[in-house]
């Protein structure tokens, strides 16, 4: 689940790179002849679109994640609660074996 949560960070990390691409270039296509404009508006405008479908599928994906965990989350409850009755249930029989054995003779 950990190497799970890093991927999504790394991805994160890289849309963040990406729209700061698109901002260094809109300030360097500020600066430039109209030709060259031209091409970096056209690289603006391709890097926004992509930069929209990788949010769109890291959001599929963060979702996709959310649902697993809560559906295994589900499965397992019963299963722990179960182990933790039995927990307590050992450590009661375990304190009266101390008794026993160090009790008043």
């Amino acid at each position: 689940m950990e190497d799970k949560k890093s991927t999504l960070g790394d991805i994160e990390k890289v849309l963040g790179e990406i729209g700061d691409k698109i901002e260094e270039l809109v300030k360097k296509g500020a600066d430039a002849g109209s030709e060259v404009k031209e091409d970096i508006e056209k690289k603006i405008k391709e890097l926004k679109e992509n930069k929209t479908t990788l949010e769109a599928e890291l959001k599929k994906g963060k979702e996709l994640l959310e649902k697993e965990f809560k559906e295994k989350k589900e499965e397992f409850e019963p299963k722990l609660e179960e182990s933790k009755g039995f927990f307590k249930e050992g450590i009661k029989q375990f304190g009266k074996a101390l008794k026993a054995l160090f009790g008043k003779k």
